[in-house]
């Protein structure tokens, strides 16, 4: 079971409620290879997105199936491409053309793709990329710095 899978789980059962509001915050994701296409998840990460009050999602594109590769997987995340050429600039640029400022998704690799994109375009001002679990945690409005036995006794 993946992560998102347990979250969007706990949203549905009530054991978690997110309730912070993003206020309009426009987000995108982006379907890891492994997670979407090999191992056929594609609803929970969004219906986690959806649980958040005040995310305005909204899809690129190539979604789910046809979601594209970020270029991180067998190896590309150390190859060498001319800026332009990499998976991961191609897929940031769908992400920038649907008015997102968040590129979410639920994989380090593409993270680490789409951050070095971001900066290789100069879009650091248009979006951000975030794992879906860290817009969900920020959405429970828990401070992380507070001892785990202190968070447990208040909920």
């Amino acid at each position: 079971m993946h992560f998102s899978e347990l979250m969007a789980s706990l949203v549905k059962e009530g054991k978690l409620t997110p309730k912070k509001d993003f206020g309009g915050v426009k987000v995108t994701y982006h379907d890891p290879c492994y997670l979407g296409r090999h191992n056929g998840v594609y609803d929970a990460p969004r219906e986690i997105l959806a649980s958040i009050p005040g995310l305005d999602f909204v899809e690129m594109g190539r979604n789910r199936e046809q979601s594209m590769c970020c270029g991180g997987g067998g190896g590309g995340l150390w190859m060498e491409k001319l800026k332009g050429e990499r998976l991961s600039d191609l897929r940031v640029e769908e992400a920038l053309e649907t008015g997102a400022t968040i590129l979410a998704t639920a994989c380090p690799y593409c993270i680490a793709m789409f951050e070095d994109s971001i900066r290789t375009l100069n879009a650091d001002d248009k979006i951000k990329v975030k794992d879906v679990s860290e817009l969900f945690l920020e959405s429970l409005e828990i401070n992380i710095d507070e001892p785990a036995a202190n968070v447990c006794a208040t909920n």
